[in-house]
């Protein structure tokens, strides 16, 4: 027999299960009272540590990994247990992930997550209780302290304080001698760090994740303590004990696997997805709900789902930051990032356990991942730009060719969100885009959506020598581009956005503003050498309309009659282009229009 430090108790061997009573129960809830009464005492005193999350760049080797499996136990009746187990683990995980610990310092468990409650997230999992396996708030933790137990080993840690589970769960790391079992908060797991260690704890669709990184090579750790193999625990789901008065009657109703749409950015592409993809036992979640409050931007298809939530204070505070903030520049971007994530955070809140896979925003997508909400569900993204990541990469390295264009520089987005976006396209499943570029970017994951057209309007039966910009006038849009391709030549622009680069910006150029009617019939081309172009709906009704399209492959269209691709920042090859297009000798109403995948919009 062992001392197990601090506690003054002692491993015993462990005797065959026994049917528990009610008295027997009576009894353990006394000793547990107890023993969580001298353990806030002592807790008290200790004043342990609770640690925040590090920058893995500080921490450039991983030391130790440890890769459990989520779905241990296959039995139908345990399915609703399962599910809880993983919502209990994503709700503990947002408190352990990247924390940072000192060399020597004194990690708790229960210290660091804290009490499994409803209130802080916690749901229904299975947890070991005298023998059996019983439904328990916060139930299935142990897995996380058995794999933090692994890793604290392998780190080399000194382990402080660790308890071993009377009975062996399948699949549990307790059949090796390498399992820690908790409970709130008279049995935790401690340990002391071997060197600055970060901790990076992850759910997969189908795994926890566990690593600790580190400066320098972890030193070999102790061995697992020999123990005495126990026995096995049981379930309702697989014992044949009817009379005990733990035992529960297996439901026959097993929880259907549900899905949630958490969504943001209402494009016509994405609302018919939506309508062609939903089913009634789905959840939408959606900032407002347009159709309530009669506002087509946030008017949804919203019949034919389960349930409807929204985040309609969060989104009216975003609208309202966005208002007050100047038209371009770090100010706006910041509203959009902070509103967005106040928009994930409420969204958030009703993936429940029995949401198995989800369809979520790109805006999203960054804090609903940072705060471990898509963990052990299959995800898909919906995006509508491109990754924050080469988005920035292709701006810098515009910078760097031209330096005097400060709008190609004015916001950058934080790393740590960057990285989260990155880290969350890695994990997911599919990408769902009509974007042809973003989608060029994940190749055989990428759900590649069909152009919506808009109603088609008329064109000019003549061709004015003039052409239509749709903007703003800014570097990413590819003004100077076209300022350059025009110089010298007797066309016309029409500026269909906001002029952002200044009021002298067109100085030598003839620019006019749309004047009554529709546009389309004004010009005789629609030209955007874009570096950035996420929603090219100008470029989209000028297709609708047999208009010719000058653009890059930066504005996501496919192919087709009536479009010519130019190359990014090459104003030469935009003029090129631009004299082609009005050397032709047919009119737009001769022209035969372009044929788009698609339909007009709902």
């Amino acid at each position: 027999m062992r001392p197990l430090p601090d506690l003054g108790l002692v491993e015993r061997p462990v005797a065959e299960w026994r049917e528990p009573t009610r008295l027997g129960a009576l009894v353990f809830r006394l000793k547990v009272t107890l023993l969580r009464a001298r353990r806030g005492a002592q807790n008290m005193v200790a004043d342990l540590p609770r640690y925040r999350p590090g920058q893995p760049a500080d921490y450039p080797l991983i030391v130790a990994e440890s890769r459990t499996k989520l779905w241990s136990d296959p039995h139908p009746g345990e399915r609703a247990m399962q599910l809880g187990k993983v919502q209990n683990l994503r709700a503990a995980l947002r408190r352990l992930d990247r924390i940072a610990l000192d060399q020597g310092a004194l990690f708790s468990f229960w210290r660091q997550i804290g009490r499994a409650t409803a209130g802080r997230g916690f749901v229904a999992g299975r947890m070991l209780q005298q023998g059996c396996l019983v439904p328990a708030t916060g139930g299935g933790l142990c897995q996380l302290s058995n794999a933090l137990y692994d890793v604290a080993l392998q780190a080399g840690c000194a382990i402080v304080e660790r308890h071993a589970h009377s009975r062996i769960v399948p699949g549990s790391a307790a059949a090796f001698g390498r399992d820690a079992t908790v409970a709130w908060n008279y049995v935790d797991l401690r340990f002391r760090a071997s060197q600055p260690l970060l901790l990076e704890a992850r759910l997969t669709r189908d795994a926890l994740v566990l690593r600790l990184r580190g400066r320098e090579a972890a030193m070999p750790g102790p061995a697992a303590p020999p123990t005495e193999r126990p026995p096995s625990a049981r379930s309702c789901a697989s014992c044949n004990e009817t009379s005990c008065f733990r035992h529960e009657v297996p439901s026959a109703i097993v929880p259907a696997a549900r899905k949630a749409y958490l969504l943001d950015e209402n494009w016509p592409e994405i609302r018919r997805y939506l309508a062609e993809t939903r089913s009634a036992e789905d959840v939408l979640g959606i900032p407002l709900d347009g159709g309530r409050w009669r506002l087509d931007r946030y008017r949804w298809p919203t019949d034919g789902v389960a349930r409807i939530e929204t985040a309609s204070i969060a989104a009216l505070h975003r609208t309202i930051a966005l208002r007050r903030a100047r038209p371009q520049g770090p100010e706006r971007r910041q509203a959009e990032i902070d509103g967005a994530a106040r928009i994930a955070r409420r969204l958030g809140q009703w993936l429940s356990a029995d949401i198995t896979e989800a369809v979520v925003a790109q805006s999203l997508l960054p804090t609903l991942w940072r705060d471990g909400l898509l963990g052990g569900r299959g995800f898909s993204v919906v995006m509508t730009r491109l990754p924050m990541a080469v988005l920035q990469a292709r701006l810098d390295e515009a910078v760097r060719l031209h330096p005097e264009r400060a709008t190609l520089s004015d916001f950058r987005a934080p790393a740590a969100l960057v990285e989260a976006e990155a880290e969350a396209l890695a994990a997911a499943d599919q990408v769902v885009t009509p974007h042809r570029e973003i989608a060029a970017l994940f190749p055989g994951r990428a759900v590649l959506l069909d152009w919506v057209l808009p109603p088609s309007t008329p064109c000019a039966s003549e061709r004015p020598r003039r052409i239509a910009f749709p903007g703003p006038s800014i570097a990413r849009k590819g003004a100077y581009e076209l300022r350059a391709a025009l110089d010298g030549l007797d066309i016309e622009v029409m500026l269909l956005g906001n002029d952002l680069e200044g009021a002298d910006f067109w100085r030598g150029c003839r620019v006019i503003r749309p004047h009554g009617g529709a546009w389309t019939e004004m010009v005789a081309a629609v030209v955007q050498p874009a570096l950035v172009e996420e929603r090219p709906r100008a470029l989209l009704a000028a297709l609708a309309a047999g208009l010719p399209v000058i653009a890059t492959p930066a504005c996501g269209l496919p192919a087709g009659p009536g479009l010519t691709l130019v190359p990014m920042l090459d104003a030469e090859a935009l003029r090129a282009a631009i004299l082609r297009s009005f050397a032709e000798d047919q009119t737009c109403r001769a022209r035969t229009c372009a044929v788009m995948p698609g339909a007009p919009a709902p």
